[in-house]
């Protein structure tokens, strides 16, 4: 059995929108089935990082384009990561240092000839931004030997904004510009691909916060979470066989409300969809016919359960449905009662 978990970034979903909030439903959802395709959003966690050993952690571009047959993904037993920075300060060198302790990391750090820019803001409600000197990143990179990209540089958003969102909650500001940092480079690259930001801490913010923001106060340096989740990311594959394929993948878990690549893409295979209707986003998509609705990640993991145990949910609710019979009339045309 195996499941994909998405919570899209910067739509403001209940559970998984905030920092690191989904991994207590990543963890459920691993224990339910072999394997676990995520992407970085939902486990990211500044200095944590709790994702089930089964997790499969593959960028938000490059699971879209597994779900869609365009790729395959080989798993590793470890990755050369390296790290990329603006400026390679005390507070990413002793980031990275904690990594290889902890982790028994293999990596660098690379200081980039032209700094990246990423300019958080708002827009209908949900974050997003500009990327800027992205393609120089990739420029400076693509010939270097290295299996997965660390990349570790601020992220421009006034303290205000980033003030308000710790005490009020609501979306996260700088997601959906990390989204697309790493949609660019990951897809320019073809390789594993994750941003954590550095200098992002409001100095002298000592308030109790939303227990979904909490990781982001008690952290000084927010990129352990992706060095533990590229350590073992599996690598990407364009040839046929190269590692696990859509057509392995059982079911795929969903916020509430959301629908893009895929969801399009499990539509299209024939995977179902299991959507949570607590985990809310703050888009309004209407509900799909062809999707399973459940009220919570309990029902989801119950979901999965019973796919796994090839029994139908109709057979374990109350009351039971009469069961269906269908008869041709002389007509050849099938009715049922």
């Amino acid at each position: 059995m195996n499941a994909v978990m998405i919570v899209p970034t910067g739509i403001g979903c209940e559970i998984g929108g905030h920092c690191g909030d989904g991994n207590a439903p990543a963890r459920l959802l691993g224990a339910c089935c072999e394997t676990l395709v995520l992407h970085p959003n939902v486990v990211n966690a500044s200095d944590l990082n709790e994702m089930p050993e089964n997790a499969l952690y593959v960028e938000g571009s490059h699971l879209d384009q597994f779900l869609q047959g365009k790729l395959f993904l080989r798993k590793v037993r470890y990755n050369k990561v390296l790290v990329v920075v603006n400026k390679a300060d005390y507070q990413s060198i002793n980031a990275v240092s904690a990594a290889r302790v902890t982790l028994g990391l293999d990596t660098e750090i690379l200081e980039l000839e032209v700094p990246l820019q990423l300019l958080a803001r708002m827009e209908n409600g949900m974050a997003t931004g500009d990327v800027i000197n992205w393609e120089k990143l990739v420029a400076q990179v693509k010939d270097l030997e290295f299996d997965a990209l660390g990349i570790a540089t601020p992220i421009t958003i006034s303290s205000e904004a980033l003030a308000a969102y710790w005490r009020d909650g609501g979306v996260n500001p700088v997601g959906g510009v990390e989204a697309i940092a790493t949609r660019l480079i990951g897809e320019a690259l073809d390789k594993p691909c994750a941003h954590g930001p550095v200098d992002y801490a409001l100095t002298g913010f000592k308030e109790v916060v939303d227990p979904r923001i909490a990781v982001e106060i008690i952290t000084e340096n927010f990129i352990h979470c992706l060095l533990k989740g590229l350590h073992q990311a599996p690598r990407i594959s364009r040839e046929s066989g190269g590692g696990m394929s859509y057509r392995e993948i059982d079911c795929m878990v969903s916020p509430y409300g959301c629908f893009g690549a895929p969801h399009q893409a499990c539509l299209d295979a024939g995977i179902p969809v299991i959507v949570v209707r607590e985990n809310k986003s703050c888009l309004n998509h209407p509900e799909h016919p062809k999707f399973i609705y459940v009220e919570n990640y309990i029902e989801a993991a119950g979901m999965i359960m019973a796919m796994k145990a090839g029994v139908h949910p109709s057979s374990v609710r109350r009351p039971l449905a009469h069961t269906t019979v269908r008869r041709l009339t002389s007509g050849n045309q099938d009715k049922s009662r």
